[in-house]
């Protein structure tokens, strides 16, 4: 049974009985609700442990830019494991464990624009439970496999496929591609994606079915 909403913010809080500063991943396939849960998890323990207790380090904003991925030829395969700075990203999660006494500094994605952002997230030294959420946080090939070790857990988030993909539909619509279009790189680009992401559910400490999460 997946847990309800109650038991992961215990379950999230309670990693703080281990010393210094503590990482928790959420992954999951595109479009699972990655992004929704670590929100709801984020307010929900900022009321009990204090705003400034617990922070957010999104893989998104470790997107190569646009002008790196036309120079690579991959532009077509936005999102792909190779289309991240994950040196960059490892860098900042070692930062968390090996700098707490400063700010850290980190790109954001800024969605209007399909663009990371430099320095749009700061972490402040009296951050002790840090959330990361993104697609390849289990994945063992790519160089993402120096990302696990980093963290104290990592959930797995999932949803059923066609909620999945007709939200992935619908979010590509709003940020500019006709639906044809909007379809069809959910098919061709977010679903190869989706396969290797899901590939590595067995890996993770939790697995959260959204579908039946209750408060």
């Amino acid at each position: 049974m997946s847990p309800s909403l109650t038991e992961l913010v215990d379950r999230a809080a309670n990693l703080l009985d281990r010393p210094g500063r503590v990482l928790l991943g959420i992954t999951g396939a595109p479009g699972a609700g990655k992004s929704t849960l670590t929100s709801t998890l984020l307010a929900s323990l900022a009321d009990r442990l204090g705003q400034d207790v617990v922070a957010h380090l999104p893989m998104d904003g470790f997107h190569l830019a646009d002008v790196q991925l036309d120079r690579l030829g991959r532009s077509g395969h936005k999102g792909a494991p190779d289309t991240f700075d994950v040196d960059g990203y490892v860098a900042a999660l070692r930062r968390l464990h090996d700098e707490p006494a400063r700010t850290l500094f980190a790109p954001g994605f800024e969605r209007d624009l399909e663009q990371p952002l430099a320095a749009a997230v700061a972490i402040e030294p009296s951050a002790r439970l840090v959330l990361t959420e993104g697609n390849y946080l289990l994945l063992p090939d790519c160089g993402w496999g120096r990302v696990r070790p980093l963290l104290a857990e990592v959930w797995f988030v999932e949803v059923g496929d066609h909620v999945r993909r007709e939200r992935l539909v619908r979010r590509h619509e709003q940020f500019g591609k006709s639906p044809d279009a909007a379809r069809t790189w959910v098919e061709a680009v977010d679903e190869p994606n989706a396969r290797l992401v899901t590939a590595t559910r067995g890996a993770a400490d939790l697995v959260v079915d959204l579908d039946r999460l209750v408060g």
